[in-house]
C-alpha cells in the first residue's frame, strides 16, 4: 500500500499546470489571456505522453484509491482527446466573444482531472471526490458568460440539480458501506457473494447510485436538466457536458457495476433496460419538435446516453467493447457538430434556430458538408461512425438475448434519422439567406473540422483497429 506516483502523473501534470496558469492569468494583458490555452495543451500533451508510458501496466495507487489498468489508461486517453478538442474550440470561442479570462482553461484541465479520478476510482469516496471536482469546475464553466441571463440561469440550475443528485449518490454509498463495511471496490466486490440473499441496505445503496449517476449522464427521468443547461451554457462547455461529463460518469457506473456489483446484474439490468427505452423515446421524441439547433443536439445527447445504456444492460466484454468504441465515435461526431454551431452561430451564438441554416451549403459548401458528415453519423446511417457503434451495441444485446431491446433501439434510431435529416434539408433546400457578412472560418478550425470529419469516416469504414483496442482495456 502506497502513493505509487508513477501512477498518477498525468493527473499531476494537469493539475500543476492547472494552477500555473491560475497563477500566471493576473500577470498576463487581458487582450492575451486566451493565449494560456496553448499552457493548457502542453499539459495535455505531457499527461497523454504519461498514459502512454504506464499503458499495459497493472496496479493500484493512492492507498489502494486508484487502479492503474487498461480500462483505466484507455478512458484516460479519451478524456484527453476530448478536452483538447474543447480547450482548442474554447480558444475561437472566447476570442469571438470577447471573454478574456485564462482560467477557463485552468478549469477545464481540473474538470479533467475529475473525470480521469471517476473512471480510475477503486473507492467510491474518491469516486465521489473525482466526481465533485468535475461538477464544481463545470458549474463555473456554465455560467462563464456573465452578464447573460440564459448562462447565469443555466449555472444556477445544473449547480441545484446537480447538488441533488449529489445527495442520492452520497446516500447510496452510505448505504453501500453500511451493508458491506467498506468502501474500496474489491473488498466490495469479495463480501458479496453470488449466492447471498442480498440485504435490503445494498439494494438501496445500488438504486440511489444508479439515480446519483443518472443525473449527470441525463437518463430520463432524470434529463429534465439538460435542455435548458445545454442551450444557456457556452458552445465549448456545453460540448463538453454532452461528451466529457456524460462519459465521464458513464464509465465510472460501468466500472462499478461491472467490477463491484456483478453479482446484482439481475436487479440492476432490469432498471437500466426500462431506463434505455424511456430515455432513447423521450430523447429523439422530444429532439423532433425542436427549433433550437443547440437543445435539438442536448435531446440528442439523451437519446444517445440511451444507445450507451443498451451496451451496459447487456452486461457484457462485448457490450462494454461495444461502449467505448461507441463513445469515441459519439466524441468524433458531437464535438464536430458543435463546432460547426459555434461557427456558424458566431458572437453571442444569434444564429443558433434551424431556420438560420438555410442554404448553407450553398452559402459555405466545406460548413455544409461536414455538418453533414456528423449529423448522418449521429443518425447512424452506414459508412459512418455512428452506423458501426450502433451495429456493435445491437450485437451486445442480441449476444445477451435482448431482442425486445434491439427491436425498441432500432425503432428510437429511425425516428432520430428524421430530425437529423432536417437540418441538411434546410442546408441544401432550404432558402437561400442574403449574408451580409460572409461566415469566416480560421484556418486551424478547419483542420480540427477535417480531422474530425475523417476520423467519423474511419471508424465507419475501417473501425477494427480501435475495436481491438477496446477489446483491449476490458481487463476488470
Amino acid at each position: 500500500m502506497g502513493i505509487n506516483y508513477t501512477a498518477l502523473l498525468p493527473e499531476i501534470s494537469l493539475s500543476l499546470m492547472g494552477i500555473l496558469i491560475m497563477l500566471l492569468t493576473p500577470f498576463i494583458p487581458k487582450a492575451r489571456q486566451n493565449r494560456l490555452g496553448y499552457l493548457a495543451q502542453v499539459g495535455m500533451a505531457l499527461a497523454f505522453i504519461c498514459v502512454v508510458m504506464e499503458w499495459g501496466q497493472r496496479d493500484l495507487a493512492l492507498f489502494d484509491m486508484i487502479f492503474q489498468d487498461s480500462f483505466g489508461q484507455f478512458c484516460k486517453m479519451f478524456f484527453l482527446f476530448v478536452s483538447s478538442v474543447i480547450i482548442f474550440i474554447s480558444m475561437n470561442y472566447l476570442e469571438q466573444e470577447k471573454l478574456f479570462h485564462g482560467e477557463f482553461f485552468a478549469l477545464l484541465l481540473f474538470a479533467t482531472v475529475g473525470m480521469f479520478l471517476m473512471a480510475t476510482s477503486a473507492d467510491l469516496v474518491m469516486t465521489f471526490l473525482g466526481l465533485e471536482l468535475l461538477s464544481i469546475s463545470t458549474y463555473v464553466l456554465t455560467g462563464f458568460k456573465v452578464g447573460e441571463r440564459k448562462s447565469s440561469e443555466a449555472a444556477w440550475k445544473y449547480f441545484l440539480l446537480g447538488a441533488f443528485s449529489t445527495a442520492f449518490l452520497l446516500y447510496g454509498i452510505a448505504f453501500v458501506y453500511g451493508a458491506t463495511g467498506s468502501t474500496k471496490y474489491l473488498q466490495i466486490a469479495e463480501v458479496i457473494p453470488a449466492s447471498q440473499k442480498y440485504p435490503l441496505m445494498l439494494l438501496l445503496g445500488l438504486g440511489l447510485m444508479v439515480v446519483g449517476f443518472g443525473f449527470k449522464i441525463a437518463l430520463a427521468p432524470f434529463h429534465i436538466w439538460t435542455p435548458d443547461v445545454y442551450e444557456g451554457a457556452p458552445i465549448p462547455i456545453t460540448a463538453h457536458l454532452a461528451v466529457g461529463a456524460k462519459a465521464a460518469s458513464f464509465l465510472a457506473l460501468v466500472r462499478i457495476l461491472y467490477q463491484v456489483l456483478p453479482d446484482l446484474s439481475q436487479h440492476w439490468q432490469a432498471v437500466l433496460w426500462v431506463s434505455a427505452v424511456l430515455t432513447m423515446a423521450i430523447g429523439n421524441i422530444a429532439a423532433l419538435t425542436q427549433g433550437n439547433l443547440k437543445r435539438m443536439l442536448a435531446y440528442s445527447s439523451i437519446a444517445h446516453a440511451g444507445y450507451l445504456l443498451v451496451g451496459l444492460t447487456a452486461h457484457s466484454p462485448l457490450g462494454t467493447q461495444s461502449i467505448l468504441f461507441y463513445l469515441l465515435a459519439y466524441a468524433l461526431m458531437t464535438l464536430g457538430a458543435f463546432t460547426v454551431v459555434q461557427i456558424v452561430g458566431r458572437q453571442k451564438e444569434q444564429d443558433l434556430s434551424i431556420e438560420d441554416y438555410s442554404g448553407l451549403g450553398y452559402r459555405n459548401p466545406f460548413l455544409g458538408i461536414t455538418l453533414s458528415v456528423f449529423l448522418i453519423s449521429l443518425a447512424g446511417i452506414p459508412v459512418t461512425a455512428g452506423f458501426m457503434g450502433k451495429l456493435f451495441l445491437l450485437a451486445a444485446a442480441v449476444e445477451s438475448q435482448m431482442y425486445w431491446l434491439v427491436v425498441m433501439t432500432v425503432l428510437a434510431s429511425a425516428i432520430g434519422i428524421y430530425y437529423y435529416l432536417r437540418v441538411i434539408v434546410y442546408m441544401y433546400m432550404g432558402e437561400l439567406k442574403k449574408e451580409e457578412i460572409p461566415i469566416t472560418i480560421p484556418t486551424p478550425m478547419r483542420v480540427l473540422i477535417a480531422i474530425l470529419v475523417l476520423g467519423t469516416l474511419y471508424l465507419g469504414v475501417l473501425p477494427g483497429a480501435f475495436l481491438s483496442l477496446a477489446r483491449e482495456a476490458v481487463s476488470f
